[in-house]
């Protein structure tokens, strides 16, 4: 329940007292009783104020709407003692005058009283032994009140913590610090804002009550100190991290790195640890109130597999990065990313040595910050408990570069005014950039006993059972792995390949057996029909053709050269059949229709981020499994018209219809709360739904600019390809379009899909110079042998 407090309000009204004064009539004064009244009414309520600028409204409106025509000005001071534990007082004053009918406001000023902060400041030697109590008052001077909200809601332990880690010598360079940090989250770009500091040591001199200094600064005044100038805010796009604003959420993005144990697991336990901050600081201080802190993942990178840097005798690297959004100050987030680094198992090593996990903060906003004395910044050589943002070393290091230009590669680096796709450029002929591999893992499922979380608010995150390592455009095509075979397992009896071949448990098992002997990396269990006019499945029919087979595979029922962990995956878009796969031991989720449901194309919801999406997203995040998102529009007989998109070439409009509508979907799936990895994504052009025969030949002799990195759209519309180097699964296997080729011209012959299988041959030849990661196919052991071969034309 809310707590009363004391407020103080002082009201000072210019007005004429002469006439009261001469006829000794109250008349002629102020009604301060009324006033008084009237006041009191106001700003009593049952909801809290959040803020002094609140109480300070209230008491503007009774002004405005009673007072107008009484005075002409005013000045008003709010104090707030004992408002927090570590200053005195807050306060909040302002004069207000009427000008024109309009009142106006101005000289607001927002003032932290008498903080009090033990940090190491001082020349002598003894000085520098202990902290000493410091003492320090700030005021924030904004142009009006609706302004100053930025600086009415900067919290004000987030300071403490800015001097506490500080280390300076005078307390001139402290109060410049302090202003420098205060105007860096206070100013937003738009509202220009003063900052008064006056920082005293109490007990520095046995002779006087202190000694004192008090500077006035604006943001401007530090705009030519660079490397740690004030950044001004970046021009807005959609790449773009937004600069910092107090009142709302700080935009930071984080490295991410591991080369111990099963990385993976790591990787993801400490993505989801940084998004629990109250939990995670409160176990360190269990005094501090942490329920108000919060921090949301939106944006991930792919992940890399990289060579060790610096040390090089060591295991390869895992490295990503993440964009989180957070109301935490850079130094409570500092201590979030070291306590989760702490929880994950990181254990003291030698410098860019082996670790578990590694998290850097490597953008805060366009904050340009250093915890470090200026005499200690000559160089890089000791940072250890030390804040540098942007990280010092992001220049040099591919493994945090390419992460970020997956992400954001158009964000200006605020110290260098460079682009970070510009930055990555100058480092693309570094000899170990072709030696970085993107991943995809695979969780180990189901879940068991052993699989458990320490914190109620996550679920566990599963361990790996396998991860495909490949490469991505340039070079053209790609090179150095090898393709992996999904082999498709159809459990339905009215499938356009192979309906009532393999839908009872025996015939579907001595499936998986041979598909697995014959070189299968993955097995799609698919029990619901996508072929045109195929019948309605209910949920409880789909789920009971799919669930049997991944339990009798993970229970070791399909014995032979089968092992029960076998990567399986699930050709479902229903999230109730998703689930139950997964829980049952499914490790990847293949959907037709990408998130949006059967439907949402005709339902013109295609846009929209419906219940299905939601759903699907919160099955994916759960249980970490890779998703497999593919290009459809509804009923795949339908919908072939691409001529919306022949701005781009007809040749290439299909390509672009791609590019936008899946782009489209897998943005949405990608970015924002609750997203999926973007290292957990593969997409499929979907080949032989809504496409005619030419237009499924033009997706395949062009698959790689299906994600190359290129603008595509047109107008306002034009934007970054969102597929841009996104890995790919093609299906081209017994397709109807290899059987309308086939049927063509003189000689044609009329074909079943179990005869299409050298047509297919040619097609996943293709596929696989086209540079995609995988490829699904019915009949494993008659295309084996096609795909090792096109791996060695096309792979090394």
């Amino acid at each position: 329940m809310p707590v009363l407090q004391p407020v103080l309000l002082t009201f000072s009204i210019g007005w004429d007292t002469r006439k009261a004064a001469q006829e000794d009539d109250i008349s002629h004064s102020i009604d301060y009783a009324t006033l008084t009244s009237r006041l009191e009414k106001k700003l009593h309520r049952d909801d809290p104020y959040d803020t002094l600028d609140e109480v300070a409204s209230a008491v503007c409106q009774v002004v405005v709407e009673d007072y107008s025509g009484t005075f002409d000005n005013f000045e008003l001071q709010i104090v707030q003692p004992k408002a927090s534990l570590f200053c005195e007082k807050f306060s909040l004053s302002y004069r207000s005058s009427l000008d024109h009918g309009q009142w106006k406001m101005g000289a607001v000023r927002h003032t932290i009283h008498d903080l009090v902060c033990p940090i190491v400041i001082g020349i002598l030697p003894h000085e520098r032994q202990a902290r000493q109590e410091t003492k320090t008052t700030i005021t924030i001077e904004t142009n009006d009140l609706a302004q100053s909200e930025l600086a009415g809601k900067i919290a004000v332990k987030h300071i403490f913590e800015s001097i506490y880690h500080s280390e300076h010598l005078t307390l001139e360079a402290l109060a410049s610090y302090i202003a420098k940090y205060v105007l860096s989250v206070v100013s937003n770009g738009t509202s220009p804002a003063k900052v008064s500091v006056s920082t005293s040591k109490p007990h520095a001199l046995s002779n006087a009550a202190s000694a004192e200094v008090v500077i006035h600064r604006e943001a401007s005044d530090y705009q030519e100190q660079e490397p740690n100038a004030i950044p001004k805010q970046s021009d807005s796009s959609s790449s773009a991290i937004p600069a910092a604003t107090v009142g709302s959420t700080h935009t930071a993005v984080i490295a991410l790195g591991t080369n111990l144990g099963d990385r993976f697991h790591n990787i993801e336990y400490a993505v989801r640890l940084l998004e629990i901050p109250g939990e995670i600081l409160h176990e360190i201080h269990p005094e501090e109130d942490s329920s108000s802190m919060t921090l949301k993942v939106i944006d991930t990178s792919f992940l890399y597999e990289t060579e060790p840097m610096y040390v090089t005798d060591q295991p390869k690297f895992i490295n990503g990065a993440c964009v989180v959004e957070t109301n935490l100050s850079p130094l409570t987030l500092l201590r979030l990313v070291k306590a989760t680094e702490s929880i994950v198992g990181r254990v003291p090593s030698i410098r860019n040595g082996p670790r578990v996990v590694d998290l850097d903060i490597i953008f805060y906003d366009t904050l340009i910050y250093d915890t470090r004395p200026t005499r200690k910044r000559q160089n890089l050589d000791d940072l250890e408990g030390q804040l540098l943002i942007p990280h010092p070393r992001i220049t040099e290091r591919l493994f945090v570069l390419r992460p970020l230009n997956d992400m954001i590669p158009e964000f200006v680096h605020p110290a260098l005014k460079k682009p970070v796709r510009t930055l990555l450029q100058k480092l693309a002929n570094q000899p170990n950039a072709d030696k970085m591999r993107k991943t995809i893992p695979f969780p180990l499922l189901p879940l068991t006993s052993s699989d458990t979380s320490p914190y109620p608010s996550i679920p566990p995150v599963p361990r790996t059972a396998a991860h495909w390592t490949f490469t991505s455009s340039p070079p053209s095509p790609p090179k150095d792995f090898r393709t992996q075979i999904m082999a498709t397992l159809n459990t339905t009896p009215d499938s356009f390949s192979d309906g009532s071949t393999h839908n009872t448990l025996s015939t579907g098992l001595e499936y998986v057996r041979d598909a697995v002997s014959a070189g299968a990396s993955i097995i799609d269990i698919g029990g619901y029909s996508t072929r045109p006019g195929a019948e309605f499945v209910s949920v409880e029919e789909e789920t009971d053709r799919v669930v049997p087979y991944v339990k009798a595979i993970r229970t070791g029922k399909a014995q032979g050269v089968v092992s029960k962990d076998v990567l399986i995956s699930v050709d479902t878009f229903r999230p109730e059949v998703a689930e139950a796969a997964v829980a049952a031991g499914a490790n990847c989720i293949n959907d037709v229709y990408a998130f949006t449901g059967k439907d949402s194309f005709d339902l013109g919801h295609g846009d929209e981020e419906s219940e299905v999406m939601q759903k699907m997203k919160k099955i994916a995040r759960r249980y970490a499994t890779p998703v497999v998102l593919m290009h459809s529009r509804g009923d795949a007989g339908k919908h072939k018209d691409y001529s919306a998109y022949n701005y781009a070439g007809t040749e290439d409009a299909v390509i672009e219809g791609i590019r936008s509508e899946l782009g489209a979907k897998v943005s949405r799936i990608v970015r924002g709360g609750g997203a999926v990895r973007r290292w957990s994504i593969i997409i499929d052009p979907g080949f032989g739904f809504s496409k005619t025969v030419e237009g499924n030949l033009q997706i395949l002799r062009n698959a790689d600019r299906v994600t190359a990195d290129q603008v595509i759209g047109k107008g306002e519309t034009r934007q970054q390809n969102p597929l841009t180097r996104f890995p790919q699964l093609i299906g081209v296997s017994r397709k109807s379009f290899l059987g309308s080729i086939l049927a063509q011209d003189e000689g044609g012959r009329e074909t079943a899909a179990k005869e299409r299988d050298c047509a297919t041959a040619a097609a996943v030849s293709c596929a696989v110079q086209q540079g995609a990661v995988a490829v699904r196919v019915h009949n494993v052991e008659g295309l084996r042998d096609v795909v090792k071969v096109a791996d060695a034309l096309w792979r090394t």
